[in-house]
């Protein structure tokens, strides 16, 4: 494949001066005045090449066809393949990808990639190398350093970027981070976030070795993960839970369900990561596990504490009392107003609605001067609580999610969540949580040198080793 040269040093402290997170709360972003060969004029039609078409690559394919061409697609799955044909029959079919951006690679603008975690980094990283655009779902990454390491490209090559964390891209979102970072709850001391993940089996042994299915690619599945054989369950979805594969239910929800208050306050970089789980066997995710990471204080908020909880971990009755009696006063003056309005027009009583609980998912931030609790996976949606109030923020409206990506690859601004600026360091801080899990102990971390300084045992997490035909 033929690589794009690497940027200078000057390039590359022009497109990194606009990395601040509060830029992209209330500023508009500026077109870079130094384009890359894909970015295109806004009449021409994009070309894009899908990676991954079943599952949310469905959507995310289909977006694509919302805003340009689809001219190649590719599935390990021959079943998803010749699926997504009847949708877009001019488009020319691969397995692998590296076999499409070779044949392909004059010809597409941008791709996508909807496939498993394991493979985000390779495909994303060689489409980049190429000069194209990408458009690549959360988690960014498999590993941190994967990560770190797409963030560096993305700036090296000057592509448009975007991860598909749709959330980022909500006005409700973007507000509710303004709101943060203009003192609506004061000094925010803790960030508790839960969800109803995992929804796959989880904590378990694998399945005994199968025929692989006669349209399943497996090999091509594997991609850059130790070989394994093939067994009833790791795909078309349960490579979540199986760390050669997914990022259990941290990588899976913490992109969106974190999203609001990593905007909001700057989680990056945290010092120290621990993990209390169920146990694991170092090759299937535990069945629940709850996480705390610990962010240092910087030039604008105080030192402030994440608590992650999944497989049907929540925080304390004490920790969300008060939004439990806000819900309920919420819901009892939604009975009243409906039975009143029901007893006026039919003169009967409506039945009354129960106190509404705290979802199965939620985000909850807590500050000395009041809280914010969302029940929203994206954030888009919340309350204030304590008497915090919403103060007066501007921010930058989005044109819809995936047509910021759209937008960047015609010379517009950079989409929200970027590679290098914003999803990088998203999927970077999510994923350290999995090196607390594996190690099973509190990891101290460097992030200059992506380094566990206390756990040599987590490298082969933080560095994963490729099967050979593999590279970033």
């Amino acid at each position: 494949m033929s690589k794009r040269p690497p940027s200078d040093r000057r390039d590359f402290l022009k497109t990194t001066s606009l990395a601040g997170l509060g830029y992209w709360v209330a500023g508009t972003a500026a077109a870079d005045d130094s384009k890359p060969a894909s970015q295109q004029s806004p009449s021409e039609k994009i070309r894009f090449a899908c990676i991954g078409v079943e599952g949310k690559g469905k959507s995310d394919s289909d977006d694509a066809a919302k805003h340009g061409d689809v001219v190649a697609i590719c599935d390990i799955d021959d079943r998803a393949l010749e699926k997504a044909a009847k949708r877009f029959p001019n488009a020319k079919k691969f397995n692998d990808y590296r076999k499409l951006l070779d044949e392909m690679g004059a010809n597409i603008d941008a791709v996508t990639v909807s496939t498993p975690d394991h493979t985000h980094a390779v495909a994303a990283a060689a489409a980049m190398h190429m000069g194209k655009g990408c458009f690549c779902q959360k988690p960014l990454a498999h590993s941190v350093y994967e990560a770190r390491r797409l963030a560096e490209i993305a700036r090296q090559t000057k592509v448009p970027t975007q991860m598909g964390n749709q959330g980022t891209a909500q006005n409700g979102l973007r507000k509710g981070a303004a709101m943060l970072r203009a003192g609506a709850l004061g000094n925010v001391q803790e960030v508790h976030v839960w969800t109803n993940r995992p929804i796959w089996p989880q904590g378990g042994s694998r399945p005994k070795e199968s025929p692989v299915p006669a349209a399943m690619h497996w090999e091509l599945f594997l991609g850059p993960a130790p070989y394994r054989p093939y067994g009833v369950g790791y795909a078309p979805f349960a490579w979540r839970g199986w760390w050669d594969f997914g990022t259990g239910a941290l990588g899976d929800m913490a992109c969106h369900t974190v999203n609001l208050a990593y905007m909001g306050l700057d989680l990056r970089n945290p010092t120290s990561i621990e993990a209390q789980t169920s146990g694991h066997n170092k090759d299937s995710y535990p069945k629940w596990s709850q996480i705390e990471f610990n962010f240092p204080a910087n030039d604008w908020r105080p030192a402030t504490k994440l608590f992650w909880y999944d497989g049907g971990k929540r925080p304390s009755k004490e920790v969300t009392s008060l939004v439990e009696q806000e819900l309920e006063k919420i819901a009892a003056e939604e009975s009243k107003r409906e039975k009143a309005a029901g007893e006026k027009k039919h003169g009967k009583k409506p039945d009354h609605k129960r106190p509404e609980k705290l979802k199965s998912s939620g985000c909850l931030i807590i500050g000395d001067k009041g809280q914010l609790y969302s029940p929203d996976d994206y954030g888009a949606k919340y309350i204030l609580l304590g008497g915090a109030t919403a103060p007066e923020v501007s921010i930058t409206e989005s044109p819809g999610h995936f047509t910021e990506f759209a937008n960047a690859i015609k010379g517009g601004p950079k989409a929200v969540s970027n590679f290098a600026d914003y999803s990088g360091s998203l999927t970077e801080t999510i994923l350290l949580g999995n090196l607390a899990v594996w190690a099973g102990k509190k990891i101290e971390w460097d992030s200059a040198n992506l380094k566990a300084t206390n756990a040599p045992e987590v490298e082969q997490i933080i560095h994963p080793h490729f099967r050979e035909g593999y590279t970033l």
